[in-house]
């Protein structure tokens, strides 16, 4: 079965997200206006600039459908700054950001740093399995290769959200002192999350995943 996966078109990295969701065996569509919002079966919000896609969603009246329709089950998936317009609640915002919210997580938002701090590393993710192995259903903690720029963590989760991976406990070069242990994916139900850029490092398992929430 063949599912449409929208991609939040107003701001941030649309096409990285595409080219990963048709690798994973899903059509794609972008995402500007209610009417685009209401015709797809799961929906991508892309790293950018949170309070700018907050903005923008006001400004095409995206806000309100799409908080309706995560209300009525969605499946959606954020990155970066889609993790932080998924968060129920906010650290280091500005007065006033809002978030389309559904997620029962607290997160910093640039919590690793500025863009200078960007960084990459290899994660274990639950759920994704071995790098080799793309079969559905595969169990286990495969590795993920994260891109983190000027990323979010999740703080606090509530009772009903998996935590999927976090930073290592141990030092590793060019990762903040700080980060060691910080969650940085997690799910809850047909919502998605991660602070960091799967699309970028070409590996498109973490699409895969989404793809199989959304097929349900």
């Amino acid at each position: 079965m063949t599912i449409t996966i929208g991609v939040l078109a107003l701001q941030g990295d649309v096409r990285e997200h595409r080219a990963a969701l048709e690798a994973a065996g899903a059509r794609t569509v972008g995402v500007r206006r209610p009417e685009e919002l209401a015709a797809v079966d799961g929906l991508v919000l892309p790293g950018g600039e949170s309070t700018t896609i907050d903005k923008l969603l006001r400004i095409f009246e995206l806000d309100e459908p799409l908080r309706a329709r995560i209300a009525e089950g969605l499946p959606v998936y954020g990155s970066c700054a889609g993790m932080i317009l998924l968060a129920d609640r906010i650290l280091g915002g500005t007065a006033d950001q809002r978030t389309l919210g559904g997620l029962d997580v607290t997160v910093r938002r640039n919590a690793f740093g500025r863009q200078v701090d960007s960084f990459e590393t290899d994660l274990a993710f639950a759920g994704l399995g071995p790098r080799e192995s793309r079969a559905e259903g595969d169990g286990g903690a495969g590795t993920v290769h994260a891109v983190f720029i000027r990323a979010p963590w999740v703080e606090e989760v509530g009772p009903g959200v998996e935590v999927l991976a976090r930073i290592p406990d141990h030092e590793a070069p060019g990762i903040p002192a700080a980060a060691a242990g910080r969650i940085v994916a997690v799910q809850q139900g047909s919502l998605l999350a991660t602070s960091f850029h799967p699309e970028i490092s070409g590996d498109a398992r973490v699409h895969e995943l989404f793809v199989r929430i959304a097929k349900g």
